[in-house]
């Protein structure tokens, strides 16, 4: 069952129902249209324009590392791999060279994922001209039924596979392998983590492979999607033709559903690693989910369910608030475990050595509810907060992108969830809010909090005071028959942000029109400057963001380490009259948020809200200026984080690297590159905290506001009046100091070896070259690392089946010091490090020499211009817009800035750009190796 929170569907019109009928069915959003083909193929299709002139893809597979044999195991997720190496259509990497030279980027609109139960395909804002949609179908239907699966290809993915693994182990996943046989009673799920084991993938037969595949991708497990701006009729006549050829397999083996079995008694596991130095507890409760047509009254359930868990969730946050609670943090959730399982879950984050009194504090919470239930205040806020959920959903209905409408889509396929009409659904559950009681919630807690199918997880730290088995045991069975734990209560007065502050209204003094850019500029009567743009691509979406130059580099040294966790507690310390509790309560219902930000050379304000709470929004502003709250509570528990935090990158190996890299660049002792240890911490002061604060925040007329969004000028001036110009100002106007660290050298190469249980290297090579802001030079720096992705996923992940995910990228600062910068970076066998690296160099040179691939040159141009007009589809595109065109005097709608260089560049102009950055530049290469 799906949350009325997690998704958005399209609607069509009213629908009433009584909402005491709970066994109708849910309505269902006619807009998708579904069918099945004749060999027992599902299709999707859903028409929409949130992103013009271009469609999305699926193809979802009902098969996962579940359904794998025991010297299977890593096969499902090997052959998602293989899909990308080579089709009837399209041989090696065709499917990859076809559309890249579209504009589609590997990893991000050409990708899949694999899990226990399912593997999902997407090609995503794929074009809809050049017969693109023909190309991608075919691309689905050879990932249906037509893969190639060559000896040659699949020996050239062990590698990929094996450093996939190899970067992703750590202690936390360690540790997760050995929680799982508990979380999962033993089922078949523990033994089959989709990346499998590697003596499997390193050694299995090429025709288990294949096999796995006849037997697994077949059509009556698969449902393709469509969507986007598409004729739906059209687009179903092309799948009837071209997917109903693929034969239906005869006597298909049974697709098994695996049930994770019962347990009467609690079970538990306990685990330590070297790489782990802070302790975890997860106390899960399992229970069955049905796959059954969902009805109103599964809406009714699920609703009641995230209203408990809503609710215990903001207590448990509101005990963490204090000084004296003996965990970190806590959390409630109940989702998702398996196909036929949910889980109502906590997890505990004790402080050092309170493991027992960190489980003791969280379960009282929750027992609490299962005792007492919930106060009137806490439901009607729910219901308040769901309603408010239902309304901005409709409003943005028509805005909802791909991948959303294909979450819908496949857990209608997978898992038989209905694809509910929203506007017809928000009517029913008005009508199911108007009758839901404390009892109902009550009783919901009571029901996810049973007492079968229970299990613990812990994760120790040696040298701590661990809990044991018994000790969770005992204090489970203690606090369910603690007589003295109370209902719990609150007081709210009824106040608003506003309520005590005096606020006199200024005017607007001045207002000028810029044509070019569609913008309004107001200077308001106390010197702030506002720019605006109306605009609605986005509906009911309005964005806030106003900036100041100065940041941390007018600061002095010896403040740096208290303005790092300035912003950290804002957040944590509430605002105005409220706590950060009470805020959220006042807040309820309400779609209007707001933060500061303090950078290195600038401090911001950014906000955002739907249209009918932009005056909340403002308000939020106008507080952060006039009364900012600095609670010393949420000081001591800002400090009792940074201690734990200390402790738990102790023994963080990526922690231990971040360190190294430091000390390796700018030496031991910089005084504006510091490492984070004890000295660090005593240094962040609460008192200097507030004073930068007041420094950096001190007069509105300094920052730069920028308000565009779906908001209509009559209903944005009077709000600028009350909450904007009535900021007091005292007309300062700064800029920032070029406070840039240099390298300890200009050149360094250096073997750092850290001692690690999974041996690996990971790489780092930068160069920076310093060089005049030109915009022509920062679009071709751009594209140079564009560029070298391409060449590094062609070099060290496919031919040399050295890295899973080498990363390479450049790009062009402005401020507060111009140039331009080139990384690469990748976790890889110790073996074969020193060589990649100087594949990745010479690739880096070898553009600088002149050998380059036009293909790359121009699947990159054609990538630039697609998502530069894919961008315009959104409020952002104009965010960004105004932004550079009043800071920077750039407009980025004017071709010349960035349309004409991508259309006009040529090889020449990449090579020029990689010849300067290698000339008279800076470097280093530090390769992280393991201690021997």
């Amino acid at each position: 069952m799906k949350t009325v929170l997690s998704y958005v569907l399209i609607v069509a019109s009213v629908f009433c129902v009584s909402a005491q009928d709970l066994s109708q069915p849910l309505p269902v959003d006619q807009s998708i249209k579904k069918g099945v083909l004749p060999n027992g193929m599902t299709y999707y299709i859903k028409s929409t324009d949130v992103v013009k002139d271009a469609a999305s893809y699926y193809i979802i597979q009902n098969v996962g590392s579940i359904l794998e044999k025991e010297n299977q195991r890593g096969l499902a997720h090997f052959l998602e791999h293989m899909a990308f190496n080579g089709t009837e259509h399209f041989p090696g990497k065709g499917i990859l060279n076809t559309l890249q030279k579209h504009g589609a980027v590997f990893g991000k609109d050409i990708n899949a994922y694999t899990s226990f139960d399912e593997t999902v395909y997407n090609l995503s804002n794929i074009p809809i001209k050049d017969g693109l949609i023909d190309t991608s179908l075919t691309v689905l239907q050879d990932w249906s039924n037509y893969l190639l699966l060559t000896d040659e290809e699949i020996d050239n993915e062990r590698g990929v596979i094996k450093e996939e693994w190899r970067t992703r182990q750590n202690g936390q996943m360690r540790l997760f392998e050995v929680s799982m046989p508990i979380t999962y009673n033993h089922a078949k799920y523990a033994d089959r983590m989709p990346i499998g084991l590697m003596s499997v993938v390193e050694g299995f037969e090429y025709n288990a492979l294949r096999d796995f595949y006849h037997d697994w991708y077949r059509t009556d497990l698969q449902a393709i999607a469509v969507i986007g701006d598409v004729d739906v009729a059209e687009i179903e006549q092309k799948i009837i033709d071209r997917f109903s050829e693929i034969p239906a397999v005869e006597n298909p083996k049974e697709r098994y559903t695996v049930d994770i079995p019962d347990n009467e008694d609690m079970m538990f596991s306990f685990g330590m690693d070297p790489e782990v130095s802070s302790a975890s507890i997860s106390f899960g409760i399992r229970h069955k989910k049905s796959l059954a047509d969902e009805t109103v009254g599964d809406l009714k359930q699920s609703l009641l369910e995230s209203m408990a868990i809503s609710a215990l969730s903001s207590r448990i946050r509101e005990v963490s608030q204090k000084p004296e609670a003996t965990f970190l943090s806590g959390r409630v959730g109940y989702g998702g475990l398996s196909r036929t399982s949910k889980v109502f879950s906590m997890g505990i984050y004790p402080k050092p050595n309170q493991q027992k009194e960190a489980l003791t504090e969280v379960l009282t919470e929750v027992v609490r509810a299962v005792k007492f239930g919930y106060t009137q205040s806490e439901i009607d806020r729910a219901i308040t907060i769901f309603d408010n959920s239902y309304q901005n959903q409709i409003a943005k209905k028509d805005d909802r992108g791909h991948k959303s409408i294909e979450s819908t889509i496949q857990n209608n396929y997978l898992s038989n969830a209905t694809m509910s009409d929203i506007e017809k659904e928000y009517e029913i559950a008005k009508q199911l809010f108007s009758k839901i009681t404390p009892e109902d919630v009550h009783n919901t807690i009571k029901r996810l909090y049973a007492k079968h199918n229970r299990f613990v997880n812990v994760t120790g730290v040696e040298g701590q005071d661990n809990i044991t088995e018994a000790e969770v045991r005992q204090i489970i069975t203690s606090v369910e028959n603690d007589n003295a734990i109370e209902p719990y209560t609150e007081a709210l007065d009824g106040k608003t942000l506003v309520s005590d502050l005096n606020i006199v209204p200024g005017s607007i003094a001045q207002v000028s029109h810029e044509d070019e850019i569609g913008a309004t500029t107001f200077v308001l009567s106390n010197g702030v400057k506002v720019h605006y743009k109306f605009v609605d691509k986005q509906k009911d979406r309005v964005a806030l963001n106003a900036v100041s130059y100065g940041g941390e580099s007018l600061l002095a040294d010896e403040d740096l380490a208290s303005a790092g966790f300035v912003t950290s507690l804002m957040g944590m310390s509430g605002l105005g009259d409220f706590s950060a509790t009470d805020l959220r309560k006042v807040l309820a219902g309400k779609t209007a948020s707001a933060k500061v930000g303090l950078g290195g050379i600038s401090e911001t304000v950014s906000g955002s809200s739907n249209t009918k709470d932009v005056e909340t929004m403002l308000q939020l502003v106008h507080v952060y200026f006039v009364k900012p709250r600095f609670d010393e509570n949420a000081y001591k528990v800002l400090v009792n984080n940074l201690d734990n935090y200390l402790i738990r990158r102790g023994k963080d190996v990526g922690e231990k690297m971040k360190d190294s890299l430091t000390y390796a660049l700018y030496g031991k002792n910089n005084p504006k590159k510091r490492i984070f240890d004890q000295e660090y911490i005593d240094d962040v002061s609460f008192d200097k905290i507030k004073a930068i604060y007041a420094d950096r925040f001190a007069d509105a007329s300094d920052f730069e506001f920028f308000i565009v969004g779906d908001v209509k000028e009559e209903q944005l001036k009077p709000l600028l009046e009350k909450y904007i110009a009535s900021l007091p100002t005292q007309n300062t106007k700064e800029s920032y100091k070029d406070n840039s660290v240099e390298w300890i050298s200009d050149a360094i190469d250096k073997d750092i070896y850290i001692a690690m249980e999974d041996p690996k290297a990971s790489v780092n090579v930068v160069y920076k070259k310093e060089m005049p802001y030109v915009k022509k030079n920062a679009v071709y720096t751009n594209v140079l690392g564009d560029m070298l992705q391409l060449r590094v996923t062609e070099t060290v992940r496919e031919s040399e089946g050295g890295a899973y995910s080498p990363r390479a990228g450049a790009s062009f600062t402005r401020e507060p010091k111009s140039g331009a910068y080139v990384s690469f970076s990748f976790d890889c066998n110790p073996d074969m490090a020193d060589r990649l690296v100087e594949i990745v160099k010479e690739e880096l040179q070898k553009i600088a020499d002149g050998t380059i691939n036009e293909d790359d040159l121009n699947k990159t141009r054609t990538n630039y211009l697609k998502e530069n007009e894919q961008s315009k589809d959104n409020n952002g595109y104009d965010m960004a817009m105004l932004t550079r065109y009043f800071r920077y005097d750039e407009n980025i709608n004017d071709p010349k800035n960035f349309v004409d260089i991508v259309k006009n560049m040529t090889a020449k102009d990449i090579q020029k750009i990689a010849k300067k950055i290698l000339k008279g530049n800076k470097s280093y290469e530090i390769i992280f190796k393991p201690k021997q």
